[in-house]
């Protein structure tokens, strides 16, 4: 299990809890001055995803239908490969990631904030990168148990 409190500029903060050994759940949360972001379920590969906004007291809710999220991945990242093309995300949002990843491990191992340096500016995919697939189902486990104490 890991658990870590992120300061971004402006005062802003995030904290993330992720862990194998608890029980199984597909859920994150924004919480801001104004209102408050949820997906509940957020990364299932199998069901509908679903959406609740709530900004200064009213609420919106939204259903995205199940698809495959992997599979589009594997086609993108391929054609990358075959046309010589640079895969975004790019290499520059995985060394951010590393960074990220580092610093918290430097942190836990110090008992104190880590500060990381900025890779630069990062582009976002954009939706003519969209690729639909149709829906997987649940993988079942084969000779896997659930972590134990």
């Amino acid at each position: 299990m890991c658990a870590a409190l992120l300061r971004f500029p402006d005062a802003r903060l995030a904290s993330f809890t992720c862990s194998f050994g608890a029980a199984d759940r597909s859920t994150y949360e924004v919480i801001g001055t104004k209102g408050v972001v949820k997906m509940d379920p957020a990364y299932e590969m199998v069901g509908d995803l679903k959406s609740e906004i709530t900004i200064e007291g009213r609420t919106q809710k939204a259903t995205y239908k199940k698809r495959d999220q992997f599979g589009p991945e594997l086609v993108y990242f391929s054609k990358c490969i075959l046309e010589n093309m640079e895969p975004e995300p790019g290499g520059k949002e995985g060394l951010a990631d590393v960074r990220i990843i580092q610093a918290l491990l430097e942190s836990q191992q110090k008992d104190r904030p880590v500060r990381t340096s900025s890779v630069g500016e990062l582009t976002r995919p954009t939706e003519e990168q969209e690729i639909h697939k149709p829906p997987v189902g649940k993988p079942h486990l084969v000779k896997a148990a659930p972590p134990s104490k």
